[in-house]
């Protein structure tokens, strides 16, 4: 694993342990659980976690402000659609829906 690599992936560590989850709300039409993940390229860094943890994270690692990824974590959610918060050297960061049982 590659320095740069190893950096990123504790700071998303760091940042998990820091952030406070907050569920997305229920909708009758559409099945969600409020569960995402957040990917660096192909590699999955959080796995079935709130849409406030991902969010928090993603939004470390972007250097962009928590509410608008919150806002987009949440569309994911509902959608099932994975969307691009941002690109960096190690890949695009992104928040893709996971459905739990």
């Amino acid at each position: 694993m590659s320095g740069t690599i190893r950096k990123v992936g504790v700071a998303v560590i760091a940042s998990a342990m820091l952030a406070v989850g907050a569920a997305a709300p229920a909708s009758a039409q559409v099945r969600q659980d409020g569960l995402v993940n957040v990917n660096i390229g192909d590699v999955t860094i959080l796995e079935d976690v709130a849409v406030g943890v991902a969010a928090q994270v993603a939004a470390n690692v972007c250097g962009v402000s928590v509410g608008p990824v919150a806002v987009l974590g949440t569309a994911v959610d509902r959608s099932g659609d994975t969307e691009t918060v941002c690109e960096i050297e190690q890949g695009d960061i992104t928040v893709p829906v996971t459905i739990s049982n």
